[in-house]
């Protein structure tokens, strides 16, 4: 990218008003840049805001050790983000919004209004009275063969020429929020190293569920449950019951080992822990007391509190045999089996897996085929549980992008 006098300001933009797009726009504009900020939809930071509607968790307060881990494979390349601007990072910012935040009995970290909204607008005035210019309505086409940027605005086709290009938009989820990966195809056909897109913290489907289940039990909560997957420990937490399958927050916690599975072999048999504050020794005992005359329905009941949709899943998931063997029953109730075979589409789920490989970037996350051009935030390579720490990860990169495009401009000046 060029620009026509080298005696005049550097000139970014910005594609994408997502956090990472938002937080670039910031630290460029600190550094006396001028940036123009594009973005597809009526108003920026649509994700941001729909995300925050029950409760804005922004980040996690748990050790950076815990912290570091839930990125799993790609934590070697989100620690330098991360060192750059961390949680503790990310609150101080808050703060010097003029929002006040509180961490709650999960250790999540919550504005202490519990929503996006007074957050964003702060941020958004500080942009502007920086000279940030927020250019809504449009969307980004790709480059022309002169490398401008084509954008498409309600007066039609124009093209931008810039000194440097920030890449903030989102992964492939919630399109109807902008979010919808058409960006793939022009940087796949400028040779950058793209990973397919997949669908992260996301529900999974069975093969199919009884009449009974979807007619009397979709929606239906299962709480105070373990799930396990292959040998590890299971996780405690709660999910719900959909007409297709499952899912909820203890599915997304473990959604990016499932998918894999059932990418590897077709599908992924998930165990229910119905009752984990109980040894299966002490569940069994419990069956083998007499139950007279009452039904098996009623004992469950009785002796362990099992009813509605833990005794449907019950009864769904295993044979007549396993009712008529104490032991048996026992062990189903600690290890349901259940075999998911698909993830339900990608536009449903909270967040995507996939996008440019952080093998296609430098270390200040600039595109090795396109100097000039930066990546960051949820298009990047990477995946998280929810619990703040994708917010986090958006956040870091799009500073660490911002500063490697102030970087880069000056040694080009």
């Amino acid at each position: 990218m060029t620009r026509s006098s080298t005696s005049s300001p550097s000139r970014v933009a910005i594609i994408g008003g997502g956090p990472a797009g938002l937080m670039a726009a910031e630290v460029l504009s600190q550094a006396g840049i001028k940036v123009d900020l594009y973005d597809g939809m009526p108003s920026v930071g649509r994700k941001f805001l729909l995300a925050g509607v029950g409760g804005m968790n922004i980040t996690h307060s748990e050790a950076y050790p815990a912290f570091l881990s839930r990125y799993a494979e790609r934590a070697p390349q989100i620690a330098p983000l991360l060192r750059g601007f961390g949680a503790e990072a990310l609150c101080q910012w808050i703060h010097e919004l003029g929002i006040e935040t509180f961490v709650g009995s999960s250790g999540r970290v919550f504005p202490t209004d519990m929503k996006a909204a007074p957050l964003l607008r702060a941020w958004l005035k500080r942009l502007r009275d920086s000279g940030v210019v927020i250019h809504t309505r449009h969307r980004w086409l790709g480059w022309d063969e002169r490398g401008g940027l084509r954008i498409d605005s309600p007066e039609g086709e124009t093209t931008v020429q810039a000194d440097a290009t920030l890449l903030a938009l989102g992964g492939g989820s919630w399109s109807r929020l902008g979010s919808d990966g058409a960006w793939m195809l022009p940087l796949e056909q400028r040779g950058v190293g793209l990973a397919p897109l997949q669908p992260s913290n996301c529900g999974f489907e069975v093969q199919a569920w009884s009449e009974l289940m979807v007619s009397k039990f979709a929606g239906a909560p299962l709480k105070n449950i373990a799930i396990g997957l292959n040998d590890d420990v299971p996780r405690l937490g709660e999910c719900v019951i959909t007409a297709t399958g499952i899912e909820g927050s203890l599915i997304y916690a473990l959604s990016a080992p499932i998918r894999e599975a059932i990418n590897r072999h077709g599908s992924a048999t998930i165990h229910l822990d119905l009752l984990p504050g109980r040894p299966v020794d002490k569940v069994a005992a419990a069956l083998s007391k007499p139950r007279g005359s009452r039904s098996m329905a009623k004992h469950l009941h009785s002796q362990l509190g099992i009813d509605g949709v833990k005794a449907a899943l019950l009864r769904e998931l295993t044979s007549a045999d396993c009712f008529a063997d104490m032991a048996l029953l026992a062990n189903a109730i600690k290890a349901l089996p259940l075999t998911l075979v698909k993830t339900r589409p990608l536009d449903e789920a909270i967040s995507s897996a996939g996008g440019v490989l952080f093998e296609a970037m430098d270390e200040q996350l600039m595109l090795k085929q396109l100097p000039g051009v930066f990546c960051a935030g949820e298009m990047l390579d990477w995946e998280a549980p929810t619990g703040g720490y994708l917010l986090t990860a958006c956040f870091a990169s799009g500073r660490a992008a911002g500063l490697g495009m102030v970087e880069w401009l000056q040694r080009k000046d």
